[in-house]
C-alpha cells in the first residue's frame, strides 16, 4: 500500500544493489524515494543482459544469506519481496568443487559448518583437529559481527579479537600446518578478492562461513530482485529511473540543495545518499565541505582487482547442468596471488558455473567463467568506451576467450564442440557499466596493513549526505543490503529497521 503520511523525501544516487535495498528501506518507513541510476537497467551487479536470446546475470551468480534464517532471507521476507523471487539451492552435498590441474585432484565440498570440517579431515586426516580448530575461529570471529546476524548494537561499542585483523594468510597458516590444505581452504579468494599479506582475516571469515552456510541462486536472472526491490519503491510513492546520470551535486553550507542529472533534470530532497564508489561521488563535486585530505585518501586508496569473464552459450542437450560452482586452480600456492597477472600461465585460477533456467533439466544453457585479472592488464584501452575499442581490443580479448578454452577441454574434453557461442569480457567492462574506478570486483581494497586508508563511514562531512554501497562495511551479495540498513538507520534512527525486521520474522 502506498503511504499517505510522507514527509521526508530522498534521493539516492546509483541504482545497484545497495541503492536499491536502501531505497527499499527507507520507502517502507514512509518516505517518498527516488533512486536515479545511469544506466538504462537498474540494478548494478543484479542487472542481466542478453546475448543470442539467452539471458546472462553480469554479477549476482551466488547468493549467500538466502537459507531459511539467514540475514537476507529474513530481509527480503521483511520488505515482502522473497516470494517474488525463484532462488534454488545449490547442491547440498557439493556445494564447491575444487580442481587442481597440477594432480589432477578434484575436492567436492559439503555445505554446512560439521559436514564442511568433516570433509577435510577425511583428505587430511593428520590435520584433523587443526581443521576443527580452524573452522571453530572462523565462526567465532563472525559472531564478534552483530550486524551480520542481524542482532542490534551499541553503536559506538565495537570489541575484536586479536585476530580479526591479521592477514587472512597468516590466518589460515596458523591453524593449517599442509601447504596443500592452506591453499585449499583458501579457496573462496575469488569471492572477496584476496591478496596474501594485506587481506584482513574476518573478511575471509565472513566470506566463508556466508557460504558453508548453504549458498544459492537465482533461476532465470538476478534481475528479479532489482525489479522486486523496484517494485517496492514505486509502490510506497518513489521512483526509480534509469538512464539518467548525476553530473553534479550543488552544496552550501554542508548541506545538499540539489542535484543535476545529464539530460537536465534537477532534484532536491531532504536527504541523499550516494550509492556509487566515494571517488565517482567526489568527481560531482568541487565543494570545500570535502577537504583535500579526504580527496587525496580517496583517490589513492587502492581498489580490489578485477575480472575477465568468459560467456559461453551450449548447443541444445550438449553440456550437463552443474548445480554448484566450480574453482579451478592451475596448481598449489598460487591462490593469495591472483592480482600478479602473468600472460604465460593466465589464468592461474578460475571459476565457473551453469547458471540455472526456470524450468532447470538435465543439461546446461550456457556457462559463465570468471578470472581475475588486474586492471593494469587492460589500461592501454582506458581511453575507450564499449563498443568502441578497435580490432586490437577484439583480437585480445579473444586470446583470452581461447585460453579459457584450453582450460575447459582439459577438465572436459571436446567441450567446444559443444559451444555454440561465446564471447567475453573485461576490467574495462565492469569499470564503464559500474562506475567501478578500475574496473574493481569489490570497490576499495582492504590492507589490515593500512584499514583506515579504505574506511569509509556512512557519514559524511555534508549533514544531509550519507553512504552506502560495497564500499563501505562490506562488499557482496550479503554485505551490501546490511550496510543499507545501517544507512537507512542514520537516517530513521539506530536499531529501528533491525528491530524491525527481527519482530517481523518472529512472528512468521
Amino acid at each position: 500500500m502506498k503511504n499517505d503520511n510522507i514527509q521526508n523525501t530522498v534521493t539516492v544516487i546509483g541504482g545497484g544493489l545497495g541503492g536499491l535495498f536502501v531505497a527499499a528501506f527507507l520507502s517502507k518507513e514512509g518516505y517518498r524515494v527516488t533512486v536515479l541510476e545511469k544506466n538504462k537497467v537498474i540494478g548494478g551487479g543484479l542487472q542481466t543482459f542478453n546475448r543470442h536470446g539467452v539471458s546472462f546475470e553480469t554479477g549476482m551468480h551466488l547468493l549467500g544469506g538466502m537459507r531459511e534464517g539467514g540475514a537476507l532471507n529474513k530481509i527480503c521476507r521483511y520488505l515482502g519481496i522473497y516470494d517474488k523471487m525463484d532462488i534454488r539451492d545449490t547442491d547440498h552435498d557439493c556445494m564447491d568443487q575444487i580442481t587442481y590441474f597440477s594432480d589432477g585432484k578434484t575436492y567436492r565440498v559439503p555445505e554446512g559448518r560439521e559436514a564442511f570440517a568433516e570433509y577435510f579431515a577425511s583428505q587430511f586426516p593428520s590435520e584433523r583437529d587443526n581443521i576443527h580448530a580452524y573452522v571453530d575461529a572462523i565462526y567465532k570471529m563472525v559472531d564478534e559481527i552483530d550486524f551480520f546476524y542481524l542482532r542490534p548494537n551499541n553503536e559506538h561499542v565495537y570489541t575484536h579479537s586479536e585476530e580479526f585483523m591479521w592477514p587472512a594468510d597468516e590466518f589460515v597458516a596458523h591453524y593449517i600446518k599442509d601447504p596443500k590444505l592452506r591453499d585449499l581452504l583458501s579457496y573462496m579468494n575469488p569471492m572477496f578478492g584476496g591478496v596474501k599479506g594485506k587481506t584482513p582475516t574476518y573478511i575471509h571469515a565472513l566470506i566463508n562461513v556466508l557460504y558453508i552456510d548453504g549458498p544459492s541462486r537465482f533461476a532465470v536472472n538476478s534481475q528479479q530482485m532489482a525489479d522486486a526491490l523496484a517494485d517496492i519503491i514505486r509502490q510506497n510513492g518513489g521512483a526509480v529511473i534509469g538512464g539518467d546520470k548525476v553530473v553534479n551535486i550543488d552544496i552550501v553550507d554542508k548541506m545538499i540543495t540539489a542535484l543535476h542529472t545529464q539530460k537536465g533534470n534537477v532534484y532536491s530532497s531532504d536527504y541523499y545518499i550516494s550509492a556509487i564508489h566515494p571517488f565517482e561521488m567526489l568527481k560531482m563535486t568541487d565543494s570545500k565541505a570535502f577537504s583535500k585530505a579526504f580527496r587525496d585518501r580517496i583517490a589513492e586508496a587502492p581498489n580490489s582487482y578485477s575480472s575477465f569473464c568468459a560467456y559461453f552459450i551450449f548447443k541444445p542437450d550438449s553440456f550437463p547442468f552443474i548445480n554448484h560452482t566450480c574453482y579451478c586452480q592451475q596448481d598449489y600456492g598460487k591462490v593469495w596471488n591472483y592480482a600478479d597477472y602473468d600472460v604465460e600461465d593466465w589464468p592461474r585460477g578460475f571459476m565457473y558455473m551453469t547458471p540455472c533456467e526456470k524450468n532447470q533439466g538435465k543439461y546446461a544453457v550456457k556457462m559463465v567463467v570468471n578470472a581475475i585479472m588486474p586492471y593494469r592488464v587492460v589500461e592501454r584501452w582506458s581511453g575507450t568506451s564499449t563498443g568502441k575499442r578497435g580490432k586490437e581490443y577484439d583480437e585480445w580479448k579473444q586470446w583470452h576467450i581461447n585460453k579459457i578454452l584450453d582450460r575447459m577441454e582439459i577438465l572436459y574434453p571436446g567441450f567446444s564442440d559443444k559451444v555454440e557461442y561465446m564471447f567475453g569480457s573485461s576490467p574495462l567492462t565492469i569499470r564503464d557499466y559500474y562506475d567501478e574506478p578500475e574496473g574493481a570486483l569489490y570497490g576499495m581494497f582492504k590492507d589490515c596493513n593500512n584499514i583506515a586508508q579504505s574506511q569509509v563511514s556512512i557519514y559524511t562531512k555534508v549533514r544531509n549526505l550519507f553512504m552506502t554501497g560495497q564500499n563501505i562495511n562490506l562488499h557482496g551479495f550479503c554485505g551490501v543490503p546490511l550496510t543499507a540498513v545501517n544507512t537507512a538507520e542514520a537516517i530513521v534512527g539506530h536499531n529501528v529497521i533491525l528491530n524491525k525486521i527481527n519482530e517481523y520474522n518472529a512472528c512468521v
